[in-house]
């Protein structure tokens, strides 16, 4: 990244500047009635027995907390790697954590309301049908179990991080905000002490967070992509398929970032410095990176599983390629790979706010495709004359989208959406030498 993103502008400008924004009425009131319009239809599904909403839930459950999930590891490899050039910006993607409580209710509605009807071998646990291996590890206790533990365990790491990170800044910050996190401000702000010290003991804290979070976010989601994606076609494995689920988050983590970075510029017109085009480059190389990778890790298990030519493999392809399924499994290859991957080879179409925008809308499309291609085919096989998408899908899918917008708004109305104490205090780069928290004294370079 470029090592020129050293903007500090002085505290009591910033915070004035801060205080004098919030996120727009209608984002929060169109999310909010998307959100109830699209869980309001998905009550009906169930209550109708449609079994399409039910699936339509699951894909859209794992599309957006994938996306969730991925941006708030991706704000704790800033931390891991000590990175300057973010933080101006980093508080943009830090509020997609808002979405992990509601995806948590989500979670827990799959599996305990929709596991007979979204899961097929559900039923077939005790009756003989599957070889033990798969009896052992879809028994429904320890399904139910891990699934709890993995995605709880994942969350509180999470939450915690950016409970960290948006301290620091409530702890500097006169009262603003809404009205419903007053209680938790309070909350941050009591016990906060002088100023260098907390920040190198959060400096240490989050380290240790984060690291801890790489390791569960790698492991977690791997597993949650075998219980939730995979497991469907129950007869299909792959050890790559966990790195290319998660990774798919991890890409539009990024795309949506460059998005919104854009809209929030133009919130800021006092603080020109806070988004520049350095940091539309930068976050653009790494939309094109990742786009690059999450195409080498889809081509690669593509590729092994051709190759290889096994029965047990190469049906979830040729399903997926032949009858109902072609037009959108090719739909999503293109959409998220072969255009955003052409398009975004120049350093102009990064910087070029249509043209990044165009290809970030690519890449959201095409990855919903392919979250649907991972479930629907499993579900109907080759029952369908044509791919089912329709009201259950689109509707459901705006609910989603809307719960994500409106949490993600309360979230940036009820904090800092800046980090002011690692933009504005005299001690900010002296983390890039540890110190003892405790004495303040450097730490020998083995520590």
């Amino acid at each position: 990244m470029s090592g020129q993103h050293h903007y500090s502008p002085p505290r009591d400008q910033f915070v004035g500047v801060l205080q004098s924004k919030s996120m727009p009425p209608i984002a929060k009131q169109s999310g909010l009635a998307m959100g109830i319009a699209g869980m309001l239809l998905f009550v009906i599904g169930v209550a109708i027995g449609e079994d399409r909403a039910w699936h339509s839930f699951l894909v859209n459950w794992l599309f957006f907390t994938t996306i969730a999930s991925a941006a708030v590891m991706f704000s704790a490899t800033q931390r891991i790697t000590t990175a300057r050039w973010s933080r101006g910006v980093i508080r943009f993607l830090e509020g997609y954590v808002a979405f992990l409580p509601f995806a948590a209710v989500g979670l827990l509605v799959i599996i305990v309301g929709g596991k007979s009807h979204i899961y097929p071998w559900w039923n077939l646990v005790g009756t003989g049908e599957l070889i033990p291996e798969k009896e052992t590890w879809f028994n429904h206790g320890f399904f139910l179990a891990r699934s709890v533990v993995v995605f709880g365990g994942l969350m509180a790491l999470q939450l915690w991080y950016v409970w960290t990170s948006v301290r620091l800044d409530v702890g500097i910050v006169p009262e603003h905000g809404a009205s419903w996190a007053a209680g938790l401000r309070a909350k941050m702000r009591r016990a906060f002490g002088e100023e260098r010290r907390e920040l190198h003991s959060t400096h240490s804290l989050q380290g240790k967070i984060a690291v801890g979070m790489a390791i569960v976010f790698g492991f977690g989601w791997s597993m949650l992509a075998w219980d939730h994606s995979m497991s469907l076609d129950f007869h299909f494995f792959s050890t790559m398929y966990g790195w290319q689920f998660f990774m798919g988050g991890w890409l539009l983590s990024l795309m949506t970032w460059a998005v919104l970075l854009r809209w929030w510029k133009g919130q800021f017109p006092e603080l020109p410095e806070l988004v520049t085009d350095k940091h539309y480059h930068d976050i653009g190389k790494l939309a094109f990176a990742f786009t690059v990778f999450w195409g080498y890790l889809t081509f690669s298990q593509f590729l092994i599983i051709w190759y290889g030519n096994l029965a047990e493999e190469t049906h979830f392809f040729t399903l997926r390629l032949t009858g109902a399924w072609t037009t959108t499994t090719m739909l999503a290859a293109i959409l998220t790979f072969v255009l955003p991957f052409f398009g975004l080879l120049s350093v102009k179409a990064k910087l070029y706010s249509p043209s990044m925008i165009f290809f970030a809308v690519c890449s959201f499309v095409g990855l919903w495709l392919t979250r649907y291609t991972e479930v629907y085919p499993s579900v109907y096989g080759t029952r369908v004359a044509q791919a089912p998408l329709g009201i259950w899908e689109i509707g459901i899918f705006l609910g989603f989208l809307g719960i994500f917008l409106w949490s993600y708004s309360q979230f940036m109305d009820a904090f800092p959406q800046a980090q002011v104490f690692k933009m504005t205090s005299p001690f900010r780069d002296e983390v890039q030498i540890p110190v003892n928290a405790e004495t303040m004294e450097p730490l020998p370079a083995h520590e």
